[in-house]
């Protein structure tokens, strides 16, 4: 992902990303088509669904944080 300029400020951007972390692991956040469904054993049902890793950039000036999912 390029640097981009900020939406909000202006400023400068740097490409990052969020980690999801569990029992020990940790791993690139991802994107999951569809409504948000609950399983027993999983926590949520993931199964047969689109997914895209998350992509992230920060902007250096304010902070803020914007989502990309390529």
């Amino acid at each position: 992902m390029p640097d981009r300029k900020c939406p909000k400020c202006g400023g400068e951007t740097k490409p990052g990303f969020l980690v999801d972390r569990d029992y020990g692991t940790q791993a690139p956040s991802e994107w999951v088509e569809g409504p948000v469904e609950s399983s027993f054993w999983t926590g949520v049902k993931t199964r047969g669904r689109e997914r895209k890793r998350v992509e992230t950039s920060r902007c250096t000036r304010c902070g803020y944080l914007e989502l990309y999912a390529p």
